[in-house]
């Protein structure tokens, strides 16, 4: 790129130097970080690849979601950025364990790089599971409560109630909790995950599903019925209509009556307007 003195002449000379320095710096930062592919990145940053099966056909997207993703965390190393890289660690690492299986046809070493990548996630997963284990977001403690942390369950336990919690993915495994103890409760908390979903934000199925399936538990017919009807008209997998009506017999009137008010609450989730009360 020419600058011309002209383009300059409006800077006044104590203060040129000074601009050309920035201009430069600027100029080269923006390129620095503009990479368009993967080989690019990891040029420029071969830590972010380093212990990986670079230049292998073998898990190829996962590999490359992991390197951009530890690019994410190099610029900002939130836990939840940290989280993510997790995530596509454990992605990556059941490719591995597949690939790791399969006999290259050219070159054997490929097989040794690929239990070297395989060993080399074990070690990235410890170490992030390590940097996380103090973590305070929500996410990051169902995580662990998952992995079979009893002290992460009391923490996320106390978080109920609390704004942290406010998510449809948070309720429902807060549901999670109460299943076995009390379906009353979780059928509460279901309900409530979805009054939090947003205009066309796609519903967990298994939310739907719980609710039928809880309500059949319970007794409660009209509504195993009307959240089996909900989930046919979001395709999930349900009994068929016919199936349904021999499960809750009912005057052609009132079936009728629960149709329309499925309808009204699909209606509602999927414009996120979706209240309990619309059950009720």
């Amino acid at each position: 790129m020419r600058i011309s003195n002209r383009s300059l002449g409006y800077l006044k000379p104590v203060h040129l130097k000074f601009g050309l320095v920035a201009l430069c710096v600027s100029l080269l930062s923006g390129c620095y970080e503009r990479h368009r592919t993967t080989d690019s990145l990891c040029e420029a940053y071969p830590s972010l690849c380093a212990g990986l099966n670079v230049n292998d056909g073998q898990c190829r997207i996962q590999r490359s979601n992991l390197i951009w993703q530890r690019y994410d965390v190099l610029k900002n190393s939130a836990d939840a950025e940290k989280f993510k890289e997790l995530k596509l660690t454990h992605k990556y690492q059941v490719c591995l364990e597949y690939a790791a299986r399969i006999e290259p046809t050219e070159l054997k070493e490929r097989k040794s790089r690929r239990m070297s990548a395989l060993i080399h996630s074990y070690d990235s997963i410890k170490r992030l599971n390590q940097e996380l284990a103090s973590s305070e977001d929500p996410n990051i403690i169902y995580y662990r409560w998952g992995q079979g942390d009893k002290k992460a369950l009391r923490q996320f336990l106390l978080l109920e109630g609390s704004a942290k919690l406010e998510t449809p993915e948070l309720q429902l495994a807060l549901a999670t909790y109460y299943t076995g103890q009390d379906k009353e409760k979780t059928l509460q908390i279901l309900s409530h995950a979805l009054e939090l979903y947003k205009e066309d934000q796609p519903i967990k199925p298994e939310i739907i599903l719980s609710l039928a399936t809880i309500s059949h538990q319970q007794g409660l017919a009209h509504h195993a019925y009307i959240w089996a009807t909900v989930g046919r008209d979001f395709n999930l997998p349900v009994v068929r209509p016919e199936r349904l009506a021999a499960f809750y017999p009912m005057e052609d009137a009132e079936r009728e009556a629960l149709n329309i008010q499925a309808k009204k609450i699909t209606k509602a989730l999927k414009k996120g307007d979706f209240t309990v009360n619309m059950v009720k």
